[in-house]
């Protein structure tokens, strides 16, 4: 399974023979690409329009076009066609096999032990781009998109604020993850202007679409006008090592729910705002993956549980994730508790909902033993709601 991704020295790596390998390209302490990682993405040059699939090491990307010959295992030898496609679509096809012996050839190709591409300086000037020169792309063709709703805390605070404390947790929360059929057309990748959405509201209040039209059948216009996600993919294989103890689910989830793996990822989580006059950005929440009540296996379980097909490249997201922390809350309206007080940004700058020409940045990894395994930037800013 593929989730959606600055010179220590290289990085080191412990495979099956405890010896440890160092990758030749430098990779900062705080980059997002280290060589436990290794995400892939899509991407095209101004020189190059041309989409390739790469994958981020460091400040560089690897054009898997440039060395498919050296994919010599007995999987992806006979599967090299997946890796000059446009989309990550056929990769995601293949398979946990593919994946594997991919992101082995990857790792042996990148450490600094191994001389195939490293000392190849002819091959290393047309296999490496520099990301800053990089356009980056939707990493996949996405045919559908669930967005979930599991964060325990985040729908606890919702409901209060709409419901009241006593009937925050909807009958059914607790028993199944629930989510909503999401609009694809409306996935961008990062970098790409949100436009401000229009739709009716409520007579007597503004500001809110999604709360007077969600009823009966959820949300609608307020949700499919747009969803930023990172051009790169990271493999489950990096987040493993990160994977924490379930949380107590209580009541016990039914039998098709069950798992006792720990799938549970400690993903610090950032959110920043920055204004059209602020200079800097500024940090408006520090959230983490770890408090999501359902986990991804329950999302995929319970999609798919009535017969309902998963294809490659469909997008399942975990929907807001808050903390019990308000300092962890997950988005604007938590923070502002419904609009009723400011967010402090520095400099005189307050904010209780997004303005037009707002950027918002998030983003998120895994850190330990002096590297990160992250996902790259989500960015957007915030464009002027076109008029009727």
């Amino acid at each position: 399974m593929l989730l959606n991704a600055h010179s220590v020295t290289q990085q080191g790596l412990t495979n099956t023979n405890s010896a440890v390998k160092m990758s030749f390209i430098k990779v900062e302490p705080s980059s997002d690409f280290s060589f436990h990682n290794l995400p892939y993405g899509i991407f095209s040059t101004l020189d190059n329009p041309k989409r390739h699939i790469g994958v981020a090491i460091g400040d560089q990307i690897l054009d898997l076009s440039v060395i498919l010959s050296l994919f010599q295992g007995p999987v992806m030898s006979k599967h090299r066609d997946a890796l000059q496609k446009p989309t990550l679509n056929a990769f995601m096809g293949l398979g946990y096999e593919a994946w594997k012996e991919t992101r082995s050839t990857l790792q042996f190709l990148l450490s600094n032990n191994e001389s195939t591409l490293r000392d190849d300086c002819t091959l290393c000037s047309r296999a490496f781009v520099p990301q800053s020169v990089a356009i980056m792309h939707l990493p996949a063709d996405i045919g559908d998109y669930t967005d979930f709703y599991s964060s325990r805390d985040h729908a606890t605070n919702v409901g209060t604020m709409f419901r009241g404390k006593e009937n925050a947790l909807m009958p059914n929360w607790l028993s199944l993850p629930v989510g909503y059929h999401g609009r694809a057309s409306s996935v961008v990748v990062s970098g790409t202007p949100i436009r401000r959405p229009l739709g009716q509201m409520r007579p007597d209040q503004t500001r809110d679409i999604q709360s007077w039209e969600y009823v009966p059948l959820g949300p609608f216009l307020g949700k499919n006008f747009g969803t930023t996600i990172s051009p790169w993919v990271v493999p489950m294989e990096a987040l493993l090592p990160f994977a924490e103890p379930n949380p107590i689910q209580d009541p016990q989830p039914l039998p098709y729910l069950r798992h006792e793996d720990p799938y549970t990822f400690n993903i610090n989580l950032f959110v920043s705002l920055k204004g059209q006059l602020m200079k800097e950005s500024s940090n408006i929440c520090n959230s983490n993956f770890k408090y999501m009540y359902w986990t991804m296996k329950q999302q995929l379980a319970h999609q798919t549980v009535n017969g309902c097909n998963v294809r490659p490249g469909d997008l399942l997201a975990s929907g807001t994730i808050s903390g019990h922390d308000p300092k962890s809350f997950g988005s604007m309206l938590e923070l502002s508790w419904r609009g009723s007080k400011s967010i402090d940004l520095g400099g005189g700058e307050t904010r209780t909902f997004l303005w037009d020409g707002d950027e918002v940045t998030i983003t998120g990894h895994c850190e330990r033993d002096g590297y990160r395994v992250g996902f790259g930037s989500c960015t957007g800013v915030i464009l002027p709601a076109l008029q009727h």
